[in-house]
């Protein structure tokens, strides 16, 4: 037998032999798999090759027989719990043997003279029972290799933050080499925020807690602004790209920040998993009933065995072995999620390893014309300040003085504080034009602190924008409920931020 085999089998420890023979042969008859160990140590022997359950006549059920099986189901890993089925003679459930059945855990009693209709039918839902294990055991190892990719994932980048800040600390360090230093920073800060930020859109999506901004789009602009996005990449790793769209427009109903996030991720993962100077196809076809987005390429596919569970989380590292490109191997993960909020499906297909794939993405089509509404665009830094006043308050004095940092250096006269009293004493002393607040402060929350300031006579107009580590709809809910203006998610995007001080 295959291991698997070996895991879909009842094993049968019966004393009397006829009654052992009789069950194994009803059992075939069933096609259930079975094996019949005369000796509690052969039972044992068995079961660290597989089972799906055990089959036990209760007379077997001796203080010696239960302390060897004990032994055993203590010793089960985690997802384990073993099915055991122990037929029983009427007045067997007395105080004395029912305590040493109880031992064993996971029992099923049958009252002999069982017919054979209820054998096989507890025999049947025991190993149904034991295949559900079974998935959690595989969940349970993909979950591990994930978290230790993800530990590899997340230490890469900090290996040259922390050389870069070492070499910040020598004296005399030449311009050029803090420029050079700070864009290594600046780089592995913006990878690490990809890579949390992809933890958390997955969690918030599967868990139904992302609300779509639906609208009217035209579907090639989907396509485009896909291919703009993942561009950096492509053109890195000199892939050629060819662009297929219909000539006439063709309408869905979404959210158009995330379906170009659903076909950029496909994009990403063809350039990534195919060799340099390889070729992707982009390619957009319109039926009366759906709009079909279809990303082929001539990379490394995808084995056989994969090809069902690559939509699934925590699988998809198993793709390639080559990690160079870095990521957490979800956007899959998330493309199945996404899609499936808009009323899609995503289907993938590959002749095997070496031979390319083929991701298609189907939507429902909406004959109705409109316009999608345009993607934000992130602000430009301000050419001139108007001498604008900032108050900063973090606790963490090297995030608060690096953020005081950078506005004096955009031209902003700039207070940082650590502590939300000490920002009142500040706004109280001489107003701010603006006020960027942690929300985790140690004395006093930033949203009652929000709500402090605004008491202020003279702080009643100025603009709040929150900083924090959280970015869920609720959280950005109770910022807006406490008078923020703007809600910033840690790391800031500068830019973006230098955008909205610069409406003021």
């Amino acid at each position: 037998m295959q291991a698997n085999d070996l895991e879909e089998r009842i094993l049968i420890h019966a004393p009397v032999g006829k009654d052992a023979r009789l069950i194994e042969e009803l059992f075939g008859r069933a096609g259930i798999a079975c094996g019949v160990c005369a000796q509690p140590g052969q039972l044992i022997d068995e079961l660290g090759r597989g089972a799906g359950a055990v089959l036990v006549g209760d007379e077997a059920v001796t203080p010696d027989f239960v302390r060897v099986l004990r032994h055993f189901i203590d010793h089960q890993p985690d997802w384990s719990d073993l099915p055991v089925l122990i037929m029983s003679r009427r007045g067997a459930a007395a105080p004395g043997p029912q305590h040493r059945y109880l031992e064993l855990g996971n029992v099923s009693l049958l009252e002999r003279p069982a017919q054979g209709v209820t054998l096989v039918s507890a025999a049947q839902s025991a190993l149904r029972a034991r295949r559900r294990q079974y998935a959690m055991r595989e969940v349970d190892q993909r979950k591990d290799e994930f978290l230790a990719m993800l530990g590899h994932e997340l230490r890469n980048p900090l290996a040259p933050i922390r050389a870069a800040s070492d070499l910040l600390r020598i004296p005399d360090l030449d311009r050029e080499k803090i420029r050079q230093t700070s864009e290594i920073i600046a780089r592995q800060v913006k990878h690490m925020t990809g890579l949390i930020d992809d933890l958390l859109d997955l969690s918030r999506v599967s868990r139904g807690l992302v609300t779509l901004d639906e609208t009217l789009l035209d579907a090639r602009q989907i396509v485009t602004a896909a291919v703009e996005q993942v561009r950096p990449l492509i053109e890195s790793r000199r892939h050629r790209v060819s662009i297929q769209l219909p000539r006439d427009t063709a309408f869905v109903h979404g959210d158009q920040k995330r379906l170009v996030q659903v076909v950029a991720n496909i994009l990403n993962n063809a350039a990534k998993y195919t060799p340099e100077g390889g070729e992707i196809a982009v390619a957009l076809h319109a039926t009366s009933d759906s709009v079909d987005y279809t990303v082929t390429d001539n990379g490394i596919g995808i084995a056989p065995e994969m090809l069902d569970r690559v939509f699934d989380l925590f699988a998809q590292a198993e793709r390639s072995s080559d990690r160079s490109q870095g990521g957490l191997g979800i956007g899959l993960a998330l493309v199945r999620n996404l899609v499936a909020r808009h009323g899609g499906r995503v289907s993938a297909f590959s002749e095997g390893a070496g031979k390319g794939s083929r991701f298609t993405v189907s939507l429902p089509r909406v004959e109705t014309p409109g316009a999608g509404a345009a993607p934000a665009q992130h602000g430009e830094a301000p050419s001139d300040t108007h001498g604008l006043r900032l108050l900063v308050v973090d606790d963490n004095d090297d995030a608060g003085q690096m953020l005081g940092l950078f506005l004096e250096t955009a031209g902003y006269r700039v207070v940082v504080v650590q502590s939300a009293h000490a920002a009142l004493a500040s706004a109280a002393a001489e107003p701010f034009d603006a006020c960027l607040l942690d929300i985790g402060l140690p004395d006093m929350d930033g949203n009652e602190l929000a709500q402090r300031l605004r008491q202020l006579p003279r702080m009643a107009q100025a603009t709040l924008i929150a900083i924090t580590g959280y970015g869920q709809d609720a959280d950005r809910a109770r910022t807006s409920a406490a008078g923020f203006d703007h809600h910033f998610v840690k790391p800031v995007d500068m830019e973006a931020l230098l955008g909205v001080l610069s409406a003021i």
